[in-house]
């Protein structure tokens, strides 16, 4: 595959993708500072997290099978497309009247629905574009537009909150899905050949899924202390807009800023990924991030609650998003270099439900603890227990590469 027409098709589909993504960024940021400013709870933040992550946990293994057996491509633009309409029914839902909280946690749900499609397929479609030796740098690139969008997102919904309706505001994450759409369906994706015998045996490729971490011990400690310590990182991206909004008692461009610093971390971190060429030890490199996520939260459960306490927090924030990339980049290109193209889909969306199972068991706990405690002390409380397990994950990984 000639390196010019791989970076144009990849980068091309990319394009629409992060177009999409700061429509979806700014209108989550949307959604859950509506939310946050209207209930001012921890627990229906926590509500709306649980809901918007089920469906993951409840399809995500199922999903990978189906991925498997259909053409990605498609996949993905009717994912998009889902979403865009959702947007588009809430919207004129918010036009009419206000919805209120049920309506709007409905809608995360069912965004996150099409997302359990989506995500994976297009992890799975990289390999299939991107040469092996190309992974890292690819998934960099990725990660990098992402962290663009995560920028822009926020600020765009938190300007966007302040002079227009919320309705107007959910019109963005339709145009985003559109152009999507339209960037993936002229590129050509290759589709993986498959036999009649093996799309009947749907039970047997569901176990290949599991199989596939079960045959790779160090790969298998990895995901089975990723999800405890998902537990308590996946809750705190939820509950981010009540450190702003109760803590530090601030407004939504503050929360939006908070946004931007995790996302600026994110990019940076992105940028010196993709300069080093070569990842021997991409497990460890992700159980050591994690190490540094823990420390970044007891950080800034410590910061006070004052303006300079919150500018601790947002420095805070850019260590957190950097670590997450330090975590998410090298593990992905790991499965993409060792895991064969059919099964990809399985096994990303296994790994998915696995992770987006954490979600729930998080919440649980953090949105009642968050009420009784305060959001600060809950931030304290994961980074300690974060710390402990990725010290025991390290552990653990070193006595199963023996």
């Amino acid at each position: 595959m000639e390196k010019q027409q791989w970076r144009k098709k990849y980068l091309t589909i990319l394009s629409g993708q992060t177009v999409s993504l700061i429509g979806s960024s700014a209108v989550q940021f949307s959604l859950i500072w509506w939310l946050t400013n209207e209930s001012k709870s921890a627990i229906m933040l926590s509500l709306a997290g649980l809901f918007a992550f089920l469906p993951q946990m409840f399809l995500g293994p199922f999903v990978g099978v189906w991925l498997d057996r259909l053409k990605r491509k498609y996949v993905v633009i009717c994912a998009d497309l889902f979403m865009g309409l959702v947007a588009l029914v809430l919207s004129l839902w918010f036009l009419i009247g206000n919805p209120g909280f049920v309506v709007v946690i409905v809608a995360l749900f069912l965004r996150s629905l099409a997302n359990v499609f989506h995500t994976p397929s297009i992890q799975a479609i990289v390999p299939l574009l991107v040469p092996e030796e190309e992974l890292v740098k690819a998934n960099s690139w990725n990660q990098f537009l992402q962290s663009g969008a995560f920028m822009l997102g926020p600020v765009l919904g938190a300007a966007m909150f302040a002079v227009l309706p919320l309705w107007v505001i959910l019109l963005t994450d339709l145009i985003g899905a559109l152009a999507a759409s339209f960037t993936l369906w002229i590129v050509d994706v290759p589709n993986i050949p498959r036999s009649e015998e093996s799309m009947q045996h749907y039970f047997q490729e569901l176990k290949d899924g599991f199989a596939v971490f079960k045959a790779d011990p160090p790969l298998l400690v990895v995901m089975l202390f990723s999800f405890f310590i998902m537990a308590f990182y996946l809750p705190l991206g939820t509950l981010f807009p009540l450190m702003t909004n109760v803590h530090f008692e601030l407004s939504a461009w503050f929360a939006s800023v908070v946004e931007f610093s995790y996302a600026v971390g994110m990019m940076i971190s992105a940028f010196l990924i993709g300069m080093k060429k070569t990842w021997r030890e991409k497990l460890l490199a992700a159980q050591l991030s994690v190490v540094g996520l823990g420390i970044t939260f007891i950080g800034s459960g410590l910061a006070p609650a004052t303006i300079t306490g919150y500018w601790i927090f947002v420095f805070f924030c850019i260590l957190m998003g950097a670590m997450g990339n330090l975590y998410n980049i090298p593990f992905t290109a790991y499965l993409q270099e060792t895991i064969a193209p059919e099964k990809l889909g399985r096994v990303f969306s296994l790994f998915g439900s696995v992770m987006s199972a954490a979600m729930p068991v998080g919440l649980i706990i953090a949105g009642p603890m968050s009420e009784k405690l305060g959001i600060a002390m809950w931030f304290l409380l994961s980074g300690i227990f974060v710390v402990i397990l990725s010290g025991l994950s390290l552990i653990f990984y070193q006595r199963a590469k023996k």
